[in-house]
């Protein structure tokens, strides 16, 4: 299945500029919808619901925002996939369901590539590495020394197998060559809570949500998932800098399109996205729930996708994660 999709990646970008279908001359002229692949109140919700409300300003017509959750988001993914090609029915896709599940399921009823059209990247969150005070390291490149001090001895929490919690500490592990168990819990608050009260000594959790407990000295933040620092803790470096080189995971909210829906209205429509998240209205909105806005073409999203892609098939591989 991976195969097939990382070959249909080669092949997108040309069979994207030969699309055809309705022109976008009187698009929008009715409201339009944003699936959320999870449910309300998540930060992909949340950027769903401010970027709607900036498209409708944009657009001149309503968007609204409906939640299907579900199966680890697929279940939106896929009934996106399957709608008509028309731009009135997009998704708020992410990391998971789009660039994770096809490595790690045995079956996905969608072709991220192929059935999903990119209209523009929205925004990230970084992930922040983090461990109970109890742990004596106060750095990457001490906890890795720990690690390799006492192999197996040391655990990590995360928010269910498969997940940008688990397997961003699969990828640390990989990359500094550690044996860290994993223990999966029902969610992120869970392995926060497990880290805090000691049953996990590390956990990686979104940081806008670790924030409260980095501040009150609860837990003790070593770095971030990131390329580059992070606004809401600009002293925290990332994991890359402190230690292991080449390390990025971001967990990231991009807007797409059902396979097949026209160019001009999916350029019309990433134009409109680029335009807003260049605002400092919107860029405000996305600082207050530790989101970077990005705003990119629908051509670098797909780009961009494709790396994704690549990069979790061989962490779901390396790790040798399994679905639930």
């Amino acid at each position: 299945m991976m195969r097939k999709i990382l070959l249909t990646a080669v092949m997108a970008g040309l069979a994207f500029s030969n699309t055809a279908g309705a022109q976008s001359n009187d698009y929008p002229n009715r409201p339009i919808r944003i699936i959320v692949p999870f449910a309300a109140g998540g930060n992909t919700d949340v950027v769903a619901r401010v970027t709607a409300q900036y498209l409708t300003q944009s657009l001149g017509q309503t968007v609204i925002v409906e939640n299907k959750a579900g199966a680890g988001g697929m279940i939106a993914t896929e009934y996106v996939a399957k709608a008509a090609p028309d731009g009135y029915t997009l998704l708020m896709s992410s990391t998971g369901p789009h660039t994770i599940s096809p490595s790690l399921m045995a079956k996905i009823n969608y072709d991220p590539v192929k059935d999903l059209a990119p209209v523009s990247n929205v925004s990230s969150n970084a992930l922040v590495l983090l461990v109970n005070p109890s742990v004596p390291a106060t750095s990457v490149k001490e906890l890795i020394a720990l690690a390799k001090a006492q192999p197996g001895k040391l655990s990590f929490g995360s928010a269910g197998i498969g997940g940008t919690t688990h397997l961003s500490a699969e990828m640390f592990k990989s990359m500094a060559g550690v044996n860290i168990l994993h223990v999966p819990y029902k969610g992120g608050a869970p392995a926060t809570a497990a880290a805090l009260a000691g049953e996990v000594a590390i956990t990686f959790a979104n940081l806008s949500d670790a924030l409260p407990q980095m501040k009150a000295g609860k837990l003790r933040a070593l770095a971030v998932t990131s390329a580059a620092r992070q606004p809401q803790a600009p002293d925290l470096p990332t994991i890359a800098e402190a230690g292991l080189p080449g390390y990025q995971c971001i967990v990231w909210n991009g807007l797409v399109a059902p396979g097949g829906t026209p160019a001009d209205i999916v350029n019309k429509l990433s134009a409109a996205v680029q335009k807003i998240t260049r605002t400092p209205a919107f860029q405000e909105k996305m600082t207050q729930i530790g989101s970077v806005p990005i705003g990119d073409t629908p051509e670098q999203f797909r780009t961009f996708v494709a790396k994704e892609l690549v990069t979790w098939n061989k962490v779901v591989k390396d790790s040798g994660a399994k679905a639930n």
